[in-house]
């Protein structure tokens, strides 16, 4: 009886073993489906992610290319009743004093050492020439409007402006026109901000042909 009793413990001792041996087995093969499961749908999200960074990044080349060459098809049509200075003739002495500029707003001539801050820029009170002027000799397209101005079209322009780099917007009182555009040696008078005109002359003049000093920061300046 007692070797029975022995036999019976033996074996079920075993038998123990032999389950935690399967257990272990099943635990082990099942992390192994957990692990290879983990990777597969690591390797997988990294996959997606990785395609949809190259198709963001070949959507914004393809809008990059297409607004250039929205831009060169404005820049190339002519701007109908625009004004023009001999740029030639537009002093740009660095002075300290206030200057009396021939047109309003000016669109050249001496000006402050400082620059006005022109990197999308909308004002909300009148900004000094002398300093806006400056801004232009970088490059920049500067929006002006009066009290003529509804309300709308001062939105609309302020939208324009905040999204392009190299232009400002201010109101200035002393215009003629109840909107006006003016950039280096050059100045358009429009009546409302779905004027076809203020599109082309964005296109053609911000950072156009007529910069005195391209490449000059339009960061950096004074804001007003």
């Amino acid at each position: 009886m007692s070797f029975d009793r022995r036999t019976r413990m033996e074996q079920m001792r075993s038998d123990d073993r032999s389950r935690d041996r399967r257990t272990r087995v099943v635990a082990i093969g099942l992390s192994a489906v957990v692990v290879a499961g983990l990777l597969g749908f690591g390797s997988y999200m990294l996959l997606e992610k990785s395609e949809a960074k190259e198709k963001t990044e070949e959507s914004r080349a393809q809008d990059s290319k297409q607004t250039e060459e929205d831009r060169a098809k404005l820049a190339a049509e002519p701007i109908e009743d625009e004004k023009t200075w001999d740029a030639e003739k537009l002093t740009r002495d660095h002075v300290t004093t206030e200057v009396t500029y021939p047109m309003k707003p000016p669109v050249g001539g001496n000006h402050n050492p400082a620059w006005l801050n022109c990197d999308g820029v909308v004002y909300e009170k009148a900004v000094p020439d002398v300093n806006a002027v400056h801004a232009l000799e970088h490059g920049a397209v500067w929006v002006t409007y009066n009290g003529k101005a509804s309300e709308s079209d001062v939105g609309t322009l302020a939208s324009r402006v905040r999204s392009t780099p190299f232009s400002l917007m201010s109101p200035y009182e002393g215009q003629a026109g109840a909107i006006m555009l003016s950039a280096w040696g050059k100045q358009l008078t429009v009546d409302g901000a779905d004027d076809p005109r203020v599109a082309r002359f964005f296109a053609t003049y911000v950072q156009g042909a007529q910069t005195p000093e391209p490449g000059a920061p339009c960061t950096g300046g004074v804001d007003g």
